[in-house]
């Protein structure tokens, strides 16, 4: 089950998965009638959260799996002393809940951005997905992989981009996943905080400010009071030395 942090509710189905607004967006690739039709006997209901609120904790036990539908989120674990590292960010298609339905538990806790409206699948029917239907599962599979993925790019640009570098890849990476997943009716407002950029990529406050300032320096971006504008998004792309994203339909339950 969710966390019950305020803000979560359970809310009527309202969104058919037939008309599910994802469907129309190149980014995802097309489902048949049979995956349709068993997508949405899988899918128990809907939760939104409002901003701020606890999806997810990490050592919880779920019950159920979650696709975003709309909104933004972010997946973060923290250290004893409170201090938080952001893992990745979740927009609308990502799945939510799969390691604690697989694992046992969650190993990453996740927080809304902004106010979130979430698919809830019930876990108890996850074996019936992958005898059923291969095709799904190998779906699974791939988001698995591709988070894996990220995670290797993300890893690789702590570790080895410089501040600036890591900085332009960051925004260049948030901004094409919230292109792709066809958020912001094509607006370029990320919704973040410095203190979200700070945690993200292990800087301090102050380093990341004076970071940000370098890129608004060069009219590549613009921070705004709750996010940032991207003003150059092929700068910031050379600038980080990163080829993007590749251009490919992507799956989502």
């Amino acid at each position: 089950m969710a966390s019950s942090t305020a803000g979560n509710h359970h809310s009527k189905w309202r969104t058919p998965c037939q008309q599910c607004p994802l469907r129309e967006l190149s980014g995802f690739r097309d489902f048949t009638a049979k995956e349709i039709d068993f997508v949405s006997h899988f899918k128990s209901g809907e939760l939104s959260s409002e901003r701020g609120a606890t999806i997810l904790v990490e050592g919880m036990h779920s019950a159920h799996l979650f696709t975003v539908l709309s909104g933004w989120a972010f997946r973060y674990k923290l250290l004893p002393d409170g201090r938080r590292q952001i893992m990745n960010y979740v927009l609308p298609g990502d799945l939510l809940g799969l390691q604690g339905s697989l694992m046992g538990e969650m190993n990453h806790s996740v927080e809304a951005l902004t106010p979130v409206t979430l698919c809830v699948f019930e876990r108890s029917k996850l074996e019936r997905l992958f005898e059923r239907h291969p095709s799904l599962g190998y779906d699974l599979t791939w988001i698995a992989a591709q988070e894996e993925r990220i995670l290797d790019e993300h890893l690789l640009s702590v570790g080895r981009r410089s501040a600036l570098e890591r900085t332009a890849y960051l925004l260049s990476f948030i901004h094409q996943r919230a292109h792709s997943a066809g958020v912001n009716g094509g607006r370029r407002v990320i919704p973040i905080t410095q203190q979200h950029v700070a945690d993200t990529l292990g800087l301090s406050l102050v380093h990341t400010n004076k970071t940000l300032r370098k890129l608004s320096d060069r009219k590549l971006m613009r921070w705004q009071d709750r996010g940032c504008e991207i003003l150059d998004a092929d700068g910031l792309l050379a600038l980080a030395g990163w080829e993007g994203l590749k251009k490919e339909a992507r799956p989502f339950i």
